[in-house]
């Protein structure tokens, strides 16, 4: 995922807020799952990352949460501006540890992604959050806050809508059977548009790496956040995961570059199980040869030996599944399965 070029340095953030340095634990931490959310909830719309520039989109969201039956509860600093980012690090912290802290709330829906959600997470209060679990969910760059979060608390997150998704019903139906219903879901590629009436598919097909079944928790995110998060302990142990990836525009030798780091970091050894989504406006450019997203996959991830498939139905691309980050799923890579073991929420 392309980031603009930072003008400067990361900057600093103010004395008020502590900076909270965490090792990395010696074992990860029990699986906490958060309360199944019901009709009236309060949700809290917060903005972890890039800044919401025009107030229509937070208005929009806010219609979106009304829609779902819920709440809206504003954070002070969603509509927060510093740079590209939506309020300094410090104050856009301040906006998760308090939604967190405050018990009427019960989930916390992001405006939207960008970049920004690595920056605060040695700002967060994860004892207030381990004691307090809440629904978490969104995508793209907020996949390092749902990955801090559960590597440091054990707290299940979900990968799924952020606020300015377009919430049509093949994404909401979901979402509600899995967090107000409690249901233990399969996820299978949908059939879209013309596909429909074909005798094959077109869009969303399944190409399988390696044949075979795994069972583990599910981990992962967009692949620049992720390879972004390495050596942090914000980035949860993946011996036994599922691990997912995703990413949009990258040229092809970045996505390359990115698995390259993952692997010389030994964040590949040991999984069960590999799964890659969609990569949007992916290609190599023009003027010169390039490897196909196809021979980098099976570069890296064939030789591990392990059930892997590519072509999810994961990323920048809609309806947008919900996806427990930590919950245990079992993945099937012939036919392009991933199903939920049990429900993500008590």
């Amino acid at each position: 995922m392309q980031r603009r070029q930072l003008l400067g340095g990361l900057g600093v953030a103010t004395a008020a807020v502590a900076l909270r340095s965490q090792a990395v634990p010696a074992q990860a931490p029990p699986i906490l799952k958060p309360p199944r959310l019901r009709e009236g909830d309060t949700v809290g719309i917060v903005s972890p990352a890039g800044a919401t520039f025009e107030r229509d989109r937070l208005d929009l969201v806010i219609d979106a949460v009304k829609a779902l039956g819920f709440v809206p509860q504003v954070a002070p600093h969603a509509l927060a501006r510093y740079g590209y980012l939506a309020g300094t690090d410090a104050e856009r912290a301040a906006d998760v540890n308090a939604l967190f802290a405050d018990p009427a709330v019960k989930a916390l829906l992001p405006i939207r992604g960008d970049w920004g959600s690595a920056r605060i997470l040695p700002y967060l209060d994860y004892d207030t959050i381990r004691a307090n679990p809440k629904v978490l969910i969104g995508f793209s760059d907020i996949s390092a806050l749902l990955l801090g979060i559960h590597a440091q608390t054990g707290l299940v997150t979900f990968h799924g809508p952020h606020g300015v998704t377009s919430w049509q019903p093949d994404q909401v139906e979901p979402l509600r059977q899995i967090l107000m219903q409690g249901e233990a879901l399969t996820y299978s590629n949908p059939l879209l548009g013309a596909d429909q009436d074909r005798l094959m598919r077109d869009q969303g097909r399944i190409q399988t790496i390696t044949a075979g079944r795994a069972t583990g928790p599910l981990l992962g995110g967009n692949l620049s956040v992720v390879s972004g998060i390495v050596g942090s302990p914000y980035l949860p142990s993946t011996t036994g995961a599922i691990l997912f990836l995703e990413d949009v525009g990258e040229p092809l030798y970045r996505i390359d570059r990115m698995l390259t780091q993952l692997r010389l970091a030994g964040v590949l050894d040991g999984l069960a199980g590999f799964v890659f989504g969609q990569c949007v406006a992916c290609g190599p450019g023009e003027g010169y040869g390039s490897l196909t997203l196809e021979d980098i996959l099976r570069d890296h991830i064939q030789p591990l030996g392990i059930p892997a498939y590519a072509g999810a139905w994961i990323g920048h691309v809609e309806p947008i599944w919900t996806l427990p980050i930590g919950a245990p799923l079992t993945m099937d890579a012939a036919i392009g399965t991933l199903q939920m073991q049990a429900p993500a929420v008590v």
